[in-house]
């Protein structure tokens, strides 16, 4: 496993928000290989990891840093439903969201940033996102706001 000096990971890491402006990048492994030809180390573990730390998502098939992703409202919420397939209560203080496939980044930052009170914060996958809330209370009101908002538009 590679390791690098923090100032190493900062020049990485201007790399990819450079390549990532200038080149849609559609895949982890084709930003590893042009970073490997830039003479940045890099591997697809520590791509997944500037990608994180960065804020990166995946928004119409490519990856963007938070500064490109279009503004979120309610209107993105509405837009990302097309890609919910089910919201279901696990436990007390959990939802879990099933998404098509690749979209669970997408919806989930979305959430992230209407910063609904309900929401403590989401954890997502490919296709599927935990929901964290502080309560029953607050699971209900966020299942019934989401559903509400995903087919009437408003919130």
């Amino acid at each position: 496993m590679p390791t690098s000096t923090l100032e190493e990971q900062h020049q990485r890491r201007a790399a990819i928000a450079e390549l990532l402006g200038a080149h849609p990048i559609r895949r982890q492994s084709d930003l590893v290989e042009r970073l490997c030809s830039l003479g940045y180390g890099a591997t697809q573990s520590s791509v997944s990891r500037d990608f994180r730390d960065l804020g990166v998502a995946k928004q119409n098939g490519r990856y963007v840093l938070p500064a490109q992703i279009a503004g979120v409202d309610i209107h993105s919420l509405q837009s990302s439903g097309e890609f919910i397939r089910n919201i279901a209560a696990a436990g007390p203080n959990m939802l879990v969201i099933t998404t098509a496939i690749g979209a669970a980044q997408r919806v989930a930052l979305t959430l992230d940033r209407l910063s609904w009170p309900e929401v403590v914060g989401t954890l997502s996958g490919d296709d599927t996102i935990f929901v964290a809330t502080t309560t029953l209370a607050n699971q209900r009101r966020l299942k019934q706001r989401l559903e509400h908002s995903l087919t009437k538009g408003t919130t």
